[in-house]
């Protein structure tokens, strides 16, 4: 005689609502990483001390306390405003933003006097100002997770976020050069000497959600193919209108901004959120000869016309071989190959670099900086770092139910990698040098709170994605469900 199988304890009996022990153990997770990224931080810190001073002082650790307190923070919002969110965004981007704080601190004992290095003050120079940066960003993204409770409210002022993200585009480009020009590109508002900031940063957040608005409701006619080459569907003429003002668009940003970078940027994020919605590899392929056809017509007039052309024509000329100008217009590039090269495979060690011979190692090359230092190994581990945060980005997207969500969370995923690709491919030689920041990593406050305010959107919307629902028995069923096709759901966008 067999005894009777006792039954499992329910929700019901147990007294713990629906989703509670999910919510608790994706937070409880959040945690743990998040100790470990700042423990990393820390240990970074002290390595780069032991290095450049022979020793390691008293307060090594107090950036990466301060850090960690101010992501702490942040944590708590989520706990409670988005328990369902995914457990592993902000530990990565935490690590990346120390690392960054942590680097910059390097840079800042480098420039200073060898025998007053180790009485540097700990909230000193860049990597002081970047901790402030740091704090103003996590707050704005806490703010928005306050704000934002439901991602798809946003829809509700996609044309006002559209007309303000091309307006934020094109300020720079009307503005005089000595109040928008760094470095040859015109992507800048500068107050002074002293503060200046990159509107772009956050244009691309702002018009990532009006295509995402735009396409959710216009993508059955945008699906429509008119014939049929080499086995792919091509949409019909007329529904080119769209994609052919924002490559002209993007083109404008590339000759009077005078960077390839934010246009590629711009450009590919709208391309990749009309293939998501559409399905058809057909606008990826439209969008790639469109795009370089663009940029090798600008190349040629900037050969033949010079003018607003000049710039790009300079850079491309600079990419195609820098070692002919080695001690000039090459010497920055040449100087970031160099870096990488004599990194090898694990680096000088933190702290051990030359950094400080890279013009604008704090900006656009701190990527060339830490691999001298940190090796092949350390940037893949950096680059897996990055890949993780996309996949989880467009997890999100697949996860969630609405369209809307769709969009966002898998345009705002492939905009941050596309980012990353910029400005690593512009170092490595493999497309020309932009003037794209390194998401987390570079000093700027711009590009810092709005990567940030990318991270609370993603945050937000795998909350939804997660978030149980009862069913109608009762039951409770994650929000996120099986993913669905984007092509066959509603066309309208699902308000809150």
């Amino acid at each position: 005689m067999t005894a009777a199988a006792t039954p499992a304890a329910s929700p019901a009996t147990t007294g713990e609502q629906p989703g509670v022990r999910l919510a608790r153990s994706r937070r409880n997770a959040e945690l743990s990483l998040l100790l470990l990224a700042m423990v990393l931080v820390a240990a970074y810190g002290a390595t780069v001390e032991a290095t450049m001073l022979d020793t390691v002082t008293p307060d090594f650790w107090i950036p990466a306390a301060a850090l960690g307190a101010v992501f702490l923070g942040l944590h708590l919002v989520i706990r409670f405003l988005a328990p369902f969110a995914d457990p592993a965004l902000l530990p990565a981007v935490a690590l990346l933003n120390g690392l960054g704080v942590g680097f910059l601190r390097r840079l800042d004992l480098g420039e200073a006097v060898p025998t007053e290095r180790e009485g540097l003050a700990v909230f000193a120079g860049t990597g002081g100002r970047q901790l402030a940066w740091t704090l103003v960003s996590v707050i704005l993204a806490a703010g928005l997770l306050v704000i934002l409770r439901d991602h798809r409210s946003a829809s509700r002022y996609a044309y006002t976020l559209g007309l303000a993200g091309i307006v934020l585009v094109m300020i720079p480009a009307v503005l005089p050069d000595r109040f928008s020009e760094i470095n040859g590109a015109k992507l800048w508002i500068k107050f002074g000497d002293t503060f200046s900031i990159q509107p772009g940063e956050f244009a691309k957040l702002a018009l990532l959600v009006f295509f995402a608005y735009y396409l959710v409701r216009k993508r059955e006619v945008l699906s429509l193919a008119s014939r049929r080459f080499l086995g792919i569907d091509f949409p019909r003429g007329r529904d080119l209108g769209p994609v052919v003002v924002v490559w002209l668009i993007s083109l404008l940003v590339l000759v009077f901004e005078k960077d390839l970078g934010t246009s590629l940027l711009y450009f590919g994020m709208f391309v990749v959120t009309l293939y998501i919605a559409t399905e058809r590899v057909s606008w990826l392929i439209i969008g790639l000869v469109l795009f370089f056809g663009g940029a090798y017509l600008a190349y040629i007039l900037g050969d033949l016309v010079g003018g607003p052309f000049a710039n790009f024509y300079l850079r491309a000329e600079i990419w195609l071989d820098p070692f002919a100008d080695p001690h000039n217009d090459g010497y920055q590039l040449v100087q970031g190959l160099l870096a990488l090269g004599t990194g090898g495979l694990f680096g000088a060690g933190p702290g051990g670099g030359q950094p400080g011979l890279l013009p604008e190692v704090q900006n656009d090359f701190i990527f060339a900086g830490l691999g001298e230092e940190i090796g092949l190994f350390g940037l893949s581990a950096l680059l897996v770092i990055y890949l993780l945060i996309v996949e989880r980005g467009l997890r999100a997207a697949l996860a969630v139910r609405d369209s809307f969500g769709k969009l966002v969370a898998g345009g705002l995923a492939f905009t941050l990698g596309l980012q990353v690709f910029v400005i690593v491919g512009g170092i490595s030689k493999l497309i020309p040098l932009t003037g794209q920041t390194t998401p987390f990593l570079s000093a700027g406050g711009s590009s810092l709170m709005a990567n940030w305010l990318l991270i609370a959107v993603l945050l937000r919307v795998s909350d939804g994605a997660h978030r149980p629902v009862t069913g109608g028995g009762g039951t409770a069923r994650p929000s996120g469900g099986p993913p669905e096709q984007l092509h066959g759901a509603p066309t309208e966008v699902i308000r809150p």
